[in-house]
């Protein structure tokens, strides 16, 4: 058969959607997705026999079976959503990269509820008429901190874009050089200030910054003092900072409120779960910050969030100020974070229940025992293409909190016979429900800490599967 033979017998679209194997798909998958599958798959048939050689088109053959399966595994892809869940050997606890912090099974359920129904976002029940969305986070904030009051944006880059702009716009903002951080994303502090209408006046140095460096800063212009908790790294060895009681009382001395930026921020003292201490916010409102800005979805637990508590008549001004809309939060993240934050109500359920909390107060000997489970999972599905052992690592905490905090843990190690690590490390990643580990020492590491005992499963089969994924 010539080469416009070939073409002119390639099947039309009606003719491979009335295919029993395609109209089998059709319930699941859309019909759209099909098409675009069909035509796809038929262009790529089209273009090959177009290249190919005058002196091999005689035999070329088409392949009806290989095409109607080509189509039906291309639909499929299509129809899977693109952001889909994964499952978290890495051992880092709150990964950015992968959605940072789980929600708990009352968040979830919140947000089931308020996506399928009306709500009350901005619905006075009591008096009929307009009201806050604010009201639905601020009592329990209010009940958990101690703070005088609280509002909640879109994330904690929003929340100091926000103080900032409320309180310094026009003005200068006093901070200490050895709080310039980068955060993730290549956002740098000083630029979120120069965002926000404040002029940087930066006092100290990178490693020492002193009281007296505060109050030779502070002149008529200044709008407030800025602490910036550096929860993503360590400056060691020779240093000074300026404690939160001792701003707060240069800034009472002058008059000038007092903003600190604590990052991750958290609720309960980990030093309790042989943890390393962080500063909590309780302490942080406690200390008579004025105004403080954490995140929701990193040691909270809760959705990505950015919360401000403190004193009332500042919180008041940031709920007038027009910037509050751009960066208001959704009625999802309201009713996710409500439920995280009630938890918090009883410490014990709050660990037990949290996700987050859960992972990094684990015991090192009950990882042991779940991690001895998944060996046994994972040695039935390699059989005799790997070795696979159980060994100790660390952890990690992860999202910016406690860079030098490892946490003892364990893994499953498999060292693959025929093909390489790295391989076996991107099979699973491409496994239908991916896994993501990491690769040490010609071994792929499944890190149990941060594994639910209901995706073991998942795991073998993906190890199962990438195993003979072929040699690299």
């Amino acid at each position: 058969m010539d080469r416009n033979s070939l073409l002119r017998s390639l099947p039309k679209v009606d003719d491979i959607l009335n295919n029993e194997h395609i109209k089998a798909i059709e319930g699941n998958i859309n019909r759209a997705l099909i098409i675009e599958s069909i035509r796809k798959n038929l262009n790529v048939l089209r273009e090959d026999i177009l290249k190919t050689p005058d002196d091999m088109i005689q035999g070329y053959i088409i392949d009806f079976d290989k095409l109607i399966d080509g189509i039906i595994i291309q639909a499929a892809e299509s129809a899977r959503p693109h952001l889909k869940s994964v499952v978290n050997c890495t051992g880092v606890i709150i990964h950015t990269n992968l959605g940072r912090s789980v929600l708990c099974r009352e968040a979830i359920e919140a947000v089931k509820n308020v996506a399928a129904n009306y709500s009350n976002l901005e619905y006075d029940l009591e008096n009929g008429k307009r009201g806050s969305r604010y009201s639905h986070i601020e009592y329990i904030l209010k009940e958990i901190t101690g703070a005088e009051s609280a509002i909640v944006v879109n994330n904690n880059a929003a929340a100091v874009l926000l103080a900032l702009s409320t309180l310094c716009k026009g003005k200068e903002a006093v901070v200490s050089r050895g709080e310039l951080v980068e955060i993730g994303g290549a956002f740098r502090v000083p630029e979120v200030m120069e965002q926000s209408g404040a002029k940087l006046v930066e006092v100290g140095t990178t490693n020492r910054t002193h009281p007296y460096d505060y109050e030779n800063a502070i002149g008529e212009n200044t709008g407030a003092l800025l602490k910036v908790h550096t929860s993503n790294y360590r400056i060691l060895g020779f240093t000074e900072s300026v404690g939160q009681r001792e701003l707060v009382d240069i800034g009472r001395k002058y008059n000038v409120p007092v903003i600190e930026d604590i990052g991750s921020g958290n609720f309960i003292d980990f030093s309790k779960y042989n943890v390393a201490y962080e500063p909590s916010v309780q302490d942080a409102i406690s200390s008579g910050i004025d105004i403080l800005t954490f995140s929701g979805d990193k040691m909270l637990g809760g959705p990505q969030a950015g919360i401000i508590a403190g004193k009332a008549k500042y919180i008041d001004m940031m709920k007038k100020n027009p910037l509050t809309r751009a960066v208001r939060v959704d009625k999802m993240t309201i009713a996710a974070l409500e439920a995280t934050l009630k938890k918090y109500i009883d410490e014990k359920d709050a660990v037990s229940s949290i996700p987050t909390l859960r992972m990094i107060t684990e015991t090192e000997e009950h990882i042991k025992k779940r991690a001895m489970i998944l060996l046994e999972k994972v040695k039935s599905c390699a059989k005799d293409k790997a070795e696979v052992c159980l060994i100790k690592e660390f952890s990690q905490i992860g999202g910016g909190a406690m860079p030098l905090e490892n946490l003892p843990t364990y893994a499953v190690c498999v060292k693959p016979e025929y093909i390489s690590a790295n391989r076996l490390e991107e099979n699973l990643r491409h496994n239908i429900v991916p896994v993501i580990a990491r690769v040490k020492d010609d071994g792929v590491l499944l890190d149990v800490r941060t594994v639910n005992e209901d995706q073991y499963d998942i795991i073998g089969d993906a190890v199962r599967n990438g195993l003979s994924g072929g040699i690299s």
